[in-house]
């Protein structure tokens, strides 16, 4: 796996991976709210200030992360590549060239919770709801010294 640009073209390829992502995480989201977000996040593709790509061998997007100022707003692996270190080099892409040292996380995504708690991120606030004012609870996370 590789870590490169998304290309204009792939931007349904990259929503498809963030639905499966979301789907396979965070059973806690409503259809309505996936077909409410589904559309955001498409427009985001375009819109966020850094954004990153991970692809298989075979080329095929499987995953992608986004960055604006020093969060990481975004990132997601298609389910079929969890667990093999994707998530991991997105995540050192985003720090080591974007600048990333913050993330919020879904309260009640254990799974994302504890992978970057083990990427060296701590809690530093918390909030009832997300950023649309949906009843996803966020953990703000941060690197050290950050």
């Amino acid at each position: 796996m590789r870590v490169t640009q998304i290309r204009d073209d792939e931007h349904d390829r990259a929503t498809q991976v963030w639905e499966a992502s979301v789907r396979a995480t965070h059973d806690f989201v409503t259809d309505a709210d996936i077909a409410l977000f589904r559309p955001l996040v498409h427009a985001s593709f375009g819109e966020i200030q850094h954004l990153a790509v991970l692809r298989d061998d075979d080329e095929l997007l499987v995953g992608f992360v986004g960055v604006e100022g020093d969060k990481v707003e975004m990132l997601f692996l298609d389910p079929a590549v969890r667990g093999q270190g994707g998530g991991r080099l997105l995540l050192q892409h985003a720090v080591s060239v974007f600048g990333a040292t913050t993330v919020d996380v879904n309260e009640q995504n254990p799974q994302a919770v504890g992978f970057y708690l083990h990427e060296g991120f701590h809690q530093v606030g918390r909030s009832a709801l997300d950023g649309l004012g949906k009843p996803y609870p966020l953990l703000h996370l941060a690197l050290p010294n950050s």
